[in-house]
């Protein structure tokens, strides 16, 4: 059996870039799989977990559902490069690889220019 991952934990390693944590007994086939059904949804790139940080925007589980969410739809409508709004945040990105370029705060979309982008969502 796998041991269960906190929300926290989710949102710590997908902003570390780390995997989830998972018992080492439990490094067999199944456990690694099962280890990235888990982690499913988004990625943040180097760049954007570095942006995150410095800017002290706020990820939290429910935003990472929101934003995989996001990628799925604009999926649905052949987007490759989204900017995704969410209260005071914004983050571009790449809908293939499902990861975020980029984050910014409010006082950086001030300037109202967003390019290499095809698509926007309003999370």
């Amino acid at each position: 059996m796998i041991k269960q991952i906190s929300q926290l934990q989710r949102a710590q390693a997908v902003l570390t870039g780390q995997p989830y944590p998972h018992q080492a007994d439990q490094a067999d086939f199944g456990a690694l799989l099962q280890e990235k059904l888990d982690r499913g949804g988004i990625e943040f790139s180097k760049h954007a977990r570095e942006r995150v940080q410095a800017r002290g925007l706020e990820v939290t589980t429910t935003l990472l559902d929101r934003l995989a969410d996001s990628v799925e739809r604009a999926q649905a409508k052949g987007a490759v490069n989204i900017l995704a709004l969410d209260r005071g945040q914004a983050f571009i990105i790449n809908v293939p690889n499902n990861r975020v370029i980029t984050a910014m705060d409010q006082t950086e979309m001030k300037e109202n220019i967003f390019t290499n982008i095809d698509g926007a969502v309003i999370l």
